[in-house]
């Protein structure tokens, strides 16, 4: 028996209830996801916003 399956074995015939109920934990995941999408979202165009300082300093010519 490999040790996966001992472990969810042993889970089971616990019979420990759990922290909170199962439905909750798909919404804190979808609560992160949705979050990290706002972040993400808020950084949208910054390297457009910045380019005035990078085309001066480069020494490149650009015709």
């Amino acid at each position: 028996m490999s040790l996966l399956s001992t472990v969810a074995m042993a889970a089971v015939g616990s019979g420990t209830p759990m922290t909170a109920p199962t439905w909750i934990f798909p919404v804190i995941a979808a609560t992160i996801f949705v979050a990290l999408g706002f972040v993400m979202w808020s950084f949208r165009d910054v390297a457009n916003r910045h380019s005035h300082k990078v085309d001066g300093g480069s020494g490149a010519t650009h015709h």
